[in-house]
């Protein structure tokens, strides 16, 4: 448990302020978080993470559902991409050359100045109240949308921002990084051309890539000179086969489903078959949905993600207990996955099980606290099992992620006086009532 002090909790603030300045709407928006996707992406960044010396787990791969052309990183923990860019890129290169450039802000050094810059700049963007970001989340949070109405975007567009020389070191380290992981360098080119003539558009109708990353022109000149002719090196299959995933299923998510009908057809392959299923669950189409997931498992009989699929088709079309048994076979083909996991216990407490609930969500946010959808089954959980200090608790800690802290405040309260005074419960929900002390 993280006590009070505001020492610890900056990288989590500095996660939060990437969420603020990613997009006004982003209390509607937000983190897509799916773990396919998630898996797909961490595939596809593998040989980059390497090549930049970082740990295959050193940094995840978020994605934002945000139509704007958009990637940056601030804490050293994660890259953030919006998924009107990971939609329009070409081919798997492309994503590597994005993710690339924003490790290399990482690995030379970059974030140091922006902790200084954050530190400056935190009164007057209004970042006080995101002490109790840290506290509740352990660290690892995926909210903040509330917050968003109270910063202030040029400061927060200011901390994002890159110098003309973070920008020239981080492509120069990014096409190296690119070539040590046999990625065609010339896939950075074919990246900066998506933002051709976004110099000229007025600033407030820009891609917030050209706010954050500027001179557009300039580097594109020196990257075309560093990266050379294309290599010839044609993708990893391994790497194009979870790209394909992982743009498929963002398609078939946000994406009409008439629009995704149209352009798979019927074709039999395996992604137009995820897309399909998708598209049909969508309409909402339970039979023909539920065909094509089907095809998928037998496709790829231990494959825990598209049992995964299966079991959110289902509860969401009101099959709790067919549900409950496709999640439990994606938890035991992949059970350290906690966006599983938590998915069999939301499946679960539909099913009329809460005591099974609440285990099962407990041991997801074990693993990973930033899922504020888990909070709310794991709050409706202790209250079907009568536990309702340690819901108010939860739900307390559910809105100080949301940046509610008068919610957050009334359901902490609520829970110090029905847990034992002094105990581990007792002591999390002090920590909140604390936390949004020092916000205001």
């Amino acid at each position: 448990m993280i006590r009070r002090g505001t020492a610890p909790l900056l990288p989590a603030l500095l996660v939060l302020l990437a969420l603020l300045v990613a997009a006004p709407g982003l209390r509607a928006q937000g983190l897509i978080r799916d773990a396919g996707m998630e898996h797909a992406l961490d595939r596809v960044a593998g040989p980059i993470l390497s090549a930049a010396g970082l740990g295959s787990n050193a940094v995840s791969i978020m994605v934002l559902n945000d139509r704007a052309l958009n990637a940056f990183v601030v804490d050293g923990r994660h890259v953030f991409i919006h998924s009107g860019l990971l939609t329009r890129l070409d081919d798997p290169a492309e994503l590597q050359a994005v993710i690339a450039h924003e490790l290399a802000h990482i690995t030379n050094g970059h974030l140091t100045r922006r902790v200084g810059n954050f530190r400056s700049a935190r009164t007057a963007a209004g970042l006080g109240m995101a002490l109790g970001l840290a506290v509740a989340a352990a660290g690892a949070p995926d909210a903040g949308a509330g917050l968003a109405a109270g910063s202030r975007s040029a400061a927060m567009r200011s901390f994002l921002s890159h110098t003309r020389a973070e920008e020239t070191a981080a492509d120069r380290t990014a096409l190296r990084t690119m070539a040590a992981a046999g990625v065609d360098p010339t896939a950075m080119v074919r990246l900066m051309e998506l933002f051709r003539g976004q110099e000229a558009v007025t600033p407030g109708r820009q891609d917030p890539y050209v706010r954050t990353h500027p001179l557009w022109r300039d580097r594109l000149r020196a990257i075309e000179a560093a990266a050379g002719q294309p290599s010839g090196r044609g993708t990893d299959p391994e790497t194009a086969y979870w790209y394909g995933r992982a743009v498929a299923k963002l398609r078939g998510f946000l994406n009409s489903p008439g629009w995704v009908l149209r352009r798979v057809g019927n074709d039999p392959g395996e992604l137009a078959t995820l897309s399909r299923a998708i598209a049909f669950h969508r309409q909402p189409d339970v039979s023909r949905a539920m065909s094509e997931i089907d095809r998928l498992i037998a496709m790829r009989p231990e494959d825990p993600y598209y049992h995964e699929l299966r079991g959110q088709i289902l509860l969401e079309s009101n099959n709790a207990a067919g549900a409950v048994a496709a999640y439990a076979e994606a938890v035991r083909l992949a059970p350290r996955e906690p966006l599983i996991r938590a998915g069999l216990g939301r499946a679960q407490l539909a099913a009329g099980d809460a005591v099974a609930a609440r285990d099962t969500l407990e041991a997801a946010r074990a693993r990973d606290a930033r899922d504020p959808r888990l909070l709310r089954d794991l709050g409706m959980a202790y209250a079907r099992t009568g536990q309702n200090g340690m819901a108010s608790l939860v739900t307390a800690e559910r809105y100080a992620l949301a940046g509610r802290w008068q919610d957050a405040v009334l359901h902490a309260q609520r829970a110090m006086g029905l847990l034992p005074p002094g105990s581990t419960g007792w002591r999390r929900a002090d920590d909140i009532v604390a936390a949004a002390r020092a916000a205001q």
